[in-house]
Order: C-alpha cells, then sequence, then structure tokens
C-alpha cells in the first residue's frame, strides 16, 4: 500500500530522504495525488525516472488535443498562454523555440558572464546587512542575484527588479487552489509588462535576449507574439526561483554543518564539486512537470496505461541508494554525481550552466565577505515554503557575527543592539 504522503509538509521539506525511502519502498512507480495536478503516478528511482524522461514519444507534456497535461479545465486563457513555452512543448515545437536561445545559454557565453554574476555576487553580498541584522539570506541575497542576472541577459530595466522579487514572492507562495487563484492576478500583471516591454524593444530596439527575440521575429523566425510572451516569463521565473532556492538551501546547510563549511573554505577551487552535491541534496525542484502517457507502457515492472498522468520525482532520483552510495548524507567530495536536479533528454534544463555559476559566485562571495557568518535562530526554527514540487526555504535569518554562537545569544545580541539604536 502507497504510503500516504503532503508533498507540501514541513514535515517532507525538512527530512527529505526519510519520506522518499518509504515512497520507494511501495515501487519505482507509485499512484498517488498531487496538490493542483489531481491523480498522478510518480517515479520513485532513477531508472523509472530517466526512462520517463527520455521516452518522450510515449510520455509527452501534451494530450491528444494538444492541450498541456498539467493545465486544468478552469485556468484562463492567459495562464495557458504562458504554461505554451518550451518546458512544455514536445517535439518539433520545443527545438525550434529551444534553438532561438540556445545560444546565449551555451558554456563559452554563460562562462564570459561569470566576472559580471561575480561582481553582482561582491555587491549584494557587502549590503547584506545594510538594514540591520539579522538579514533574512533569502530576501536580501538568494533571491536578487538570480533575478539580477536574468534581467540583465534579459535587458529589461534594473528600476523594475522590486516587480520581478514581488512576482517572485507570489510564485513561491503557490500552495493550493485558493493561493492559485491569488496566483492569477501577479500572472495578468506579469503578461502584461511583458507584452510591453517587447512592444518597447520592436519600437525602440536595445540589448539582450529580448531584443535578440525582436530580431528573430523581424527577420521571419517561427515565433509567435504569444510564444515570445511565453519565452520570456519562462526564461525570468524559471532563471530565478530555482536557482534562490538552491542558494538559501546550499547557504542553510553549511551554517549547519560546521566541518562541511571547513572543508570548503580552505580551497574556494572546490566549490563546483560542493555545488553538485548541493544540486542534488538540496533538490530544488523536487518534480518534473506532469506528462500523458500516450500508449500502455510498463516502468520498471509497473503497468501504466494510456490516457494516465506521470510525474518524474527528481528528488527521488536524486536520493536511490542504488545510484548514490549513502545518498542521505551530504558529502561534498562526492565523485561521481549522477544527480538528475537539471532533468534529462530533450528538455534538459537550458539554464544550466548559469545557475552553477551563479551558485558558485553566491558561497563564495558570501562566506569570504562574512566569515563569521551563522543562523541569528535555531534549526528548528527554519521552515519551508509549502509549495507543492519546490523545496524552498521561506526565510534564513542571519547574523555576521554569530558563527559557533547559540541562537538565543544571537538574539540577545541584536536586542542590545536594537535598544542602543532607540
Amino acid at each position: 500500500m502507497t504510503p500516504r504522503l503532503d508533498f507540501t509538509s514541513e514535515a517532507f521539506f525538512r527530512d527529505p530522504p526519510k519520506a522518499i525511502a518509504a515512497l520507494r519502498a511501495s515501487g519505482p512507480v507509485v499512484a498517488t495525488r498531487f496538490p493542483l495536478v489531481g491523480d498522478v503516478w510518480i517515479t520513485t528511482t532513477h531508472d523509472a525516472t530517466a526512462q520517463v524522461l527520455k521516452d518522450s514519444t510515449v510520455f509527452t507534456l501534451r494530450k491528444e488535443d494538444g492541450d498541456v497535461a498539467g493545465l486544468r479545465w478552469w485556468m484562463p486563457r492567459y495562464v495557458r498562454t504562458i504554461a505554451n513555452n518550451m518546458l512544455t512543448m514536445d517535439e518539433p515545437d520545443h527545438t525550434r523555440l529551444r534553438s532561438i536561445v540556445d545560444e546565449a545559454f551555451r558554456r563559452r557565453a554563460i562562462v564570459a558572464m561569470e566576472p559580471r554574476i561575480r561582481a553582482i555576487a561582491d555587491g549584494l553580498a557587502d549590503e547584506l546587512f545594510a538594514h540591520g541584522t539579522p538579514a533574512d539570506l533569502v530576501q536580501s541575497y538568494a533571491r536578487i542575484l538570480p533575478l539580477a542576472v536574468i534581467s540583465e541577459l534579459l535587458g529589461l530595466p534594473p528600476a523594475d527588479r522590486p516587480r520581478f522579487i514581488a512576482w517572485a514572492n507570489a510564485m513561491s507562495s503557490l500552495t493550493n487552489v485558493v493561493s492559485f487563484f491569488r496566483l492569477l492576478f501577479a500572472f495578468r500583471k506579469m503578461r502584461a509588462y511583458l507584452q510591453q516591454q517587447l512592444q518597447i524593444a520592436r519600437m525602440q530596439g536595445g540589448e539582450g535576449l529580448i531584443a535578440e527575440l525582436i530580431q528573430v521575429e523581424r527577420e521571419g523566425g517561427q515565433i509567435t507574439p504569444d510564444e515570445m510572451v511565453s519565452m520570456v516569463f519562462l526564461l525570468l521565473a524559471a532563471g530565478s526561483e530555482t536557482t534562490t532556492h538552491l542558494i538559501s538551501g546550499s547557504v542553510y546547510e553549511l551554517l549547519r554543518n560546521p566541518g562541511l563549511r571547513d572543508w570548503l573554505e580552505q580551497d574556494w577551487s572546490r566549490v563546483g564539486l560542493a555545488v553538485e552535491e548541493f544540486l542534488r541534496f538540496v533538490s530544488p525542484v523536487q518534480f518534473s512537470k506532469p506528462r500523458y502517457v500516450r500508449r500502455d507502457v510498463e516502468v520498471e515492472g509497473v503497468r501504466l496505461k494510456k490516457g494516465d498522468r506521470v510525474m518524474v520525482m527528481l528528488a527521488a532520483a536524486n536520493m536511490d541508494p542504488a545510484m548514490h552510495d549513502r545518498p542521505e548524507t551530504l558529502d561534498l567530495e562526492r565523485k561521481p554525481n549522477r544527480h538528475v536536479s537539471f532533468g534529462t533528454g530533450i528538455h534538459f534544463c537550458l539554464g544550466h550552466q548559469l545557475a552553477r555559476i551563479e551558485a558558485a559566485c553566491a558561497l563564495e562571495a558570501l562566506f569570504v565577505r562574512w566569515p563569521k557568518l551563522g543562523l541569528a535562530v535555531d534549526s528548528p526554527e527554519i521552515h519551508w515554503r509549502r509549495r507543492p514540487g519546490l523545496r524552498a526555504i521561506a526565510k534564513l535569518p542571519v547574523a555576521a557575527d554569530a558563527r559557533g554562537t547559540d541562537a538565543a545569544a544571537v538574539r540577545t545580541k541584536v536586542d542590545r543592539s536594537l535598544a542602543r539604536a532607540d
């Protein structure tokens, strides 16, 4: 019998290996209900996950009528427009759209951005406690860095970043149908804003990917106005949200594991290796989008029928003991590290190089600038957003001079500082 599991519960996000092991004991593919999606199969092993992600002829992102597999009938048209992007497309449309932006995300292009990414991270680290201590590392650092980078890459005005932050917070707050309806207002405003920016680029030109999309349009490239809006929305949202929680989750693990932090601080050339393990262990993206089963098929001995829906559980594949030795252990020296946090197959994450460099720059800039950084609260006081499919720390209060200090002492010190300020 499949255990009933709340994929948005504090218990699940605080200790994913425990819940995942219980699921895997029920089989490599298990039937469950997922928030907003409904009845769905989920994979619990690396091999089952790889089979579903790689076989895009059987496991498709579109139903037979062409609709996105994860959309519900009651969702408004503008949500469908935004959802109709290359991440939810099968071939040949996926390759048609991806080829338009692929060059900007190739390794050489992203590596060339590294000095600028490092400069942004250094600046944000310097300003972390500008408004006092403790600071929320999520809002003051982890969220701003990837938003700043992707907005520069797109060519969006720096003055508009507070809007992006508000929209990102709204998306992180998605937990159920009620919050989804609250999110609709933000979606509508964001869609209108992106349409406006595309129109400005049509009239005035500019720099960045938005201007490049307009050039493709002028040259008769195969992209519709709606696809352009959904493309920019995808790059802005997907290009920042998941990296935000990779950074905050990685910082949290280092702050509560002094030995691992010491190992990393002894030699920052190790940070790339560490980021790979944070990708596996933190697994900010827990699940893929739902896929539609086009014909009866067997996955690791489990029979799925035509018309069923299946979601791969990336976090479970990353915790599969058949693939990783002691998967429940955070091992920054892990080699090899065959995580699937960026997926696999044709939908392998376009921004994987960017996310890796952003995380590496963020960690080094933060801990070099604040060598005594520590949690400003006890670890049990850290909570995760109840958003299905995304492992996202809600707030991460940190203090500049708290390394090796218990939270009660940090709070006393902060209270005294505030009293003197008064």
